[in-house]
């Protein structure tokens, strides 16, 4: 194994970094929130390329932003899994990005308002989660002197 590939957990000698549990579960969120984009994205798009909605071309543009916005949570995602403190910055500003969708979500009617909550819950308890101080203890995070 390379130096580069090696881990604190495979390093002979090395302080073994367990993950933290708070860590894991803001990952799952955001995971959980990249995948929700993803399918979104890919329903508007096919929706785009199929000729079903009003404008096409709204939809399609739609369908990849919604797909290249997901890109965000599932990077940070990933970085919280591997315990990386840059991930915490774009984890945070995907929950800030929620909570006016949630809120507009929640002032439509049917359908959209269990969607509405669904993804204020979420929003809410990552934020909960990656605002700990323990969550930035975890990642390496050191506060001001």
């Amino acid at each position: 194994m390379s130096s580069a590939e090696q881990t604190p957990e495979t390093v002979p000698g090395a302080p073994v970094r367990r993950r933290h549990g708070r860590l894991t579960a803001a990952a799952a969120l955001c995971g959980f929130q990249a995948l929700a984009l993803f399918a979104g994205g890919l329903y508007l798009l096919v929706s785009g390329l199929t000729g079903d909605p009003d404008s096409t071309s709204q939809a399609e543009t739609g369908g990849v932003t919604l797909i290249a916005l997901g890109l965000i949570p599932l990077l940070a995602a990933r970085g919280l899994l591997l315990g990386r403190g840059w991930s915490r910055g774009p984890a945070i500003i995907t929950q800030i990005m929620a909570l006016p969708v949630a809120w507009t979500l929640l002032r439509a009617s049917g359908a959209l308002i269990p969607a509405g909550i669904l993804l204020a819950v979420v929003a809410v308890t990552a934020l909960v989660l990656l605002l700990d101080p323990r969550t930035a203890q975890a990642l390496g995070i050191r506060g001001r002197a």
